[in-house]
């Protein structure tokens, strides 16, 4: 009797843990579901959350870069002060000569990207017309040039530009000056007197200040001298000044 009483217990006591077990493991795993979709809810959400501020970084940017180059392009007028350097034909059959330039411009902006530009030149230089008989050989000219032209910029960022000219208008030549009295044509010179003048160009701008800037340009020359045509290569370079806002 205590036999079968003590086997008993020992099977009601098998019996309540293996009901315990399942129901322990069943809970655990429970719990590691809820954890583990609570964790893959979270995951997106903390991706969405880093992309949000990632994209409202960049917009400051762009709003803070675009700000800056209000800032710089929003002036209304531009005043250049520089020199330039133009490679001269003085005349038919005489090889080319290096004239040394001062250049003012002012430009007059309708926005940020389109304005008109007004130009002042004045070239000088030495030219060599070889030997002649009268034993003159480097006599000194002098070019003066007005000009007016549409400027475009692009390319607009805080410290750089891009900017285009298609100037023309009137040039001026005085070739016989310096030839001791013996005018411009016995030395090969072209005449002296005025012509045609276009220059193209494309211009480089260094921003020091929204308010002051360094300019370089490479430029083409075109006069029309002596009932032909000269083809001049040459730059300018100087520094422009802002003054006003749009």
């Amino acid at each position: 009797m205590r036999s079968f009483v003590r086997i008993a217990l020992l099977l009601a006591l098998v019996y309540s843990a293996a009901q315990i077990v399942p129901a322990q493991t069943s809970s655990s795993s429970s719990q590691s579901t809820t954890q583990g979709q609570s964790q893959a809810q979270q995951t997106p959400n903390l991706s969405q959350q880093e992309q949000a501020v990632q994209e409202r970084i960049h917009e400051r940017m762009l709003q803070r870069r675009e700000e800056a180059v209000r800032e710089v392009y929003s002036h209304r007028y531009d005043a250049f002060v520089g020199m330039g350097y133009l490679r001269f034909t003085p005349g038919p059959s005489l090889q080319k000569v290096t004239l040394y330039a001062w250049d003012v411009g002012f430009t007059r902006y309708s926005n940020m990207h389109f304005g008109v530009t007004f130009d002042g030149r004045g070239y000088y230089g030495t030219t060599y017309v070889g030997l002649n008989f009268t034993n003159f050989t480097k006599p000194a000219i002098s070019q003066y040039d007005m000009l007016v032209g549409p400027t475009y910029r692009f390319r607009l960022r805080p410290k750089t530009a891009l900017e285009v000219q298609a100037l023309g208008g009137y040039a001026h030549i005085n070739t016989a000056g310096d030839t001791n009295g013996y005018g411009a044509k016995p030395l090969g010179l072209y005449s002296p007197g005025a012509s045609f003048a276009i220059s193209p160009a494309i211009l480089g701008v260094y921003n020091l200040s929204p308010g002051f800037a360094l300019r370089l340009g490479a430029n083409d020359f075109v006069t029309g001298f002596g009932s032909s045509v000269q083809n001049a290569p040459g730059f300018t370079g100087g520094f422009v000044l802002r003054l006003g806002k749009q």
